[in-house]
Formats: C-alpha cells, structure tokens, sequence
C-alpha cells in the first residue's frame, strides 16, 4: 500500500511495454480538457506512458517525444496535445507557444516535464510522478489527482485493479 493520500494510486510496471498498457488503461478514463503533468527523470517512461494513452485514445501512427518540437498534436477519439517541457525556462514560456488555447478546448493536455511548468497550470489536473524502481525496467509510477473529478478517476482505476498498489500486467 502506498504511503501517499488515499485519492492517490501507486503502480509498479516492469517494461516498456507495461508501461503502455498504463498508458492506455488512463486513456480510458480521460475525458475532453483533461491536463496530465508528468514527472520523472530521463527515462523514467513519461513518452512511452503517452504512447500508451494515444493507442487508447485511438491515435493512429507513431508517437515521439516532441523534445525539439515542443508540441505534437494527434487526433482520435479525443485530441492529444503532447507538450514536452524540458527545453522551456520557466511557465511564462508556455504563454509564447500559446497553450492556453489548448486549456480552453477539448484536447487531453499531456505535458511531459510538467513539474518544470507546474505554475502555469491551476488544477484540475492530474499529475504523473514517474520513478525508477528496483529493476533496470522496473518503475514506479505515483498518480495524484488535484482537484475536479480526478480524485474519484483515480479511485475508480484503482478500483478496477484491485485496490492498493498495483503491478500492472499486460491486458488480454
């Protein structure tokens, strides 16, 4: 059981690949105008997590890390935006690449280094603290929801999986 509030969910994944079937099992509960503030270091899964919640959300083809880019946008059953933060000094940067736009639409928001942007965002939002665990692969991945109705969606996936921590095992 996690040490963390009770509204939060702690999950253990121990592949790349069980960190995408996270990824999709979230997409299922994201709903238009949702904001995903991901965390971790380097390597911690924060792209292949988004990959994850692009083939939940129906996104069709591949999806990278926007590093250079900053921002990617993909369509399915409801819009991605995939902002990577890392490269922005600060939250005012994100008023020059214009993401309050996004704030006012229907996207999902994922925002990969959002802990270096956090002062740009006021809750609801859901915020994703990735970590390495004790295997090469293996990583811990810490869901804390602020505000709005994200408290009760990260309930119900914990629900859905069993109550308490969870490792997360491959659908089918």
């Amino acid at each position: 059981m996690s040490a963390y509030a009770e509204d939060t969910l702690e999950v253990t994944t121990r592949s790349a690949s069980q960190m995408r079937d996270l990824g999709m099992r979230v997409a299922k509960a994201l709903r238009p105008g949702d904001v995903l503030l991901l965390q971790g270091e380097l390597g911690s899964g924060k792209t292949t997590f988004v990959q994850g919640m692009a083939r939940g959300l129906g996104v069709k083809g591949r999806v990278t890390s926007p590093t250079f880019t900053l921002l990617r946008e993909y369509r399915g059953r409801l819009s991605l935006v995939h902002l990577d933060a890392y490269r922005l000094e600060g939250p005012l940067d994100l008023y020059e690449i214009g993401v309050e736009e996004y704030l006012e639409g229907d996207a999902v928001l994922a925002v990969e280094w959002g802990d270096r942007v956090k002062g740009f965002f006021r809750p609801p939002y859901l915020e994703v603290r990735m970590e390495y665990g004790e295997g090469e692969k293996e990583r811990r991945v810490l869901f804390v929801p602020l505000g709005g109705s994200w408290g009760e969606r990260v309930t119900g996936l914990r629900e859905a999986w069993g109550g308490g921590s969870q490792t997360v095992r491959p659908w089918g």
